[in-house]
């Protein structure tokens, strides 16, 4: 397994309510991150830095509300907090995220950020395997759901998820 991610063969899609709609509603993210260990934190920086690490991923508004949009998210690389990092990076801070920029947190201390699926193929058996995960049971996300659920039924709509 360790290989198959070095290797980037391993498709890794997570799902995050932010509460500011990203410009362009879709595309590619390119920054280079430096950790920071003592503060458990990355830093998202446009150009290359010393002991920085290139981290790419792709996103694209799929459902929103009157207050929060959800985004889908397909890493292409895999760093330390990069998804929270990179989006803050655009002013998209997860909602509940008060390390990476959200204004408050969740009820429950969590972050809006839910790891939807994961492919990749068996390393012995060769066989594709696919695990989706439900969504969080609660209000926001149900409500973001059935809205893109319903939008899905749409044709310009139904093939557009990354």
């Amino acid at each position: 397994m360790n290989e198959l991610f070095r290797d980037g063969d391993i498709e890794k899609r997570y799902w995050a309510v932010v509460a500011t709609k990203p410009e362009p509603q879709a595309g590619e993210l390119k920054h280079y991150l430096v950790r920071n260990e003592e503060k458990n934190r990355s830093f998202a920086y446009d150009i290359q830095k010393q002991g920085s690490k290139e981290a790419r991923l792709q996103y694209k508004l799929i459902a929103s509300s009157d207050r929060y949009h959800l985004l889908e998210i397909l890493l292409l690389t895999g760093r330390h907090h990069q998804i929270r990092c990179q989006l803050s990076k655009i002013g998209c801070s997860i909602k509940g995220d008060l390390k990476y920029g959200s204004p408050r947190s969740n009820p429950d201390g969590g972050i809006s950020l839910h790891a939807r699926s994961i492919r990749f193929v068996h390393p012995v058996k060769k066989i594709e395997i696919f695990v989706e995960a439900p969504v969080p049971d609660d209000n926001l996300w149900k409500a973001l759901t059935q809205t893109l659920w319903a939008d899905m039924s749409r044709p310009d709509i139904s093939s557009s998820l990354i």
